[in-house]
């Protein structure tokens, strides 16, 4: 395990029966306090992108704006939010995607990427990948590439890399 997540890892607060019991939920607030972990998971992720002619990055609501938006400033480089419907003024694309007890879906507005374009999806955490491949099929509905993925937490006994398939996925800390 690398400095940086061996620093995220003892840094991120398990928060017991949240958002229900039997949950362990891992709360990254404390990690979003230290600067110096904030700088690390962006440099990490921006050198991962040296050799993948990312052109965009595209960050899931709203933990992945966090991530995201400093990357993509990092790389001098667009951030496209993926939203929750309802919060994006423009046309739009929508993909919706089963959840645990129901269903959700996310936004993109019809401009946010150009045909051929490469995105890099950003997110705090996937879990059963559910999220990131909704993210996927909207940023290729646009006529996009998905160049892969980069997430700061992989809750690997979930299985959400499985569901990403051949997509690159890059995670720092593993669980």
């Amino acid at each position: 395990m690398s400095e940086l997540a061996a620093a995220i890892k003892s840094t991120i607060r398990d928060v017991p029966d949240f958002p229900k019991p039997g949950i362990i939920f891992k709360d990254i607030t404390p990690v979003l306090a230290r600067h110096d972990l904030m700088k690390g998971i962006t440099a990490r992720f921006a050198g991962g992108c040296r050799d993948k002619k990312i052109d965009a990055i595209v960050g899931m609501e709203s933990r992945g704006f966090l991530f995201g938006v400093p990357l993509a400033m990092h790389l001098g480089i667009p951030f496209v939010p993926a939203r929750k419907p309802g919060k994006l003024p423009y046309h739009k694309v929508s993909e919706s995607y089963a959840l645990e007890y129901g269903s959700a879906t996310l936004e993109l507005h019809t401009d946010a990427l150009a045909r051929g374009q490469r995105a890099l999806i950003v997110d705090d955490l996937i879990a059963t990948g559910g999220t990131a491949l909704a993210t996927a099929k909207l940023v290729e509905r646009l006529g996009a590439e998905v160049a892969g993925f980069g997430f700061v937490i992989e809750l690997a006994f979930l299985g959400g890399r499985k569901v990403l398939g051949n997509y690159p996925v890059d995670s720092i800390v593993a669980y």
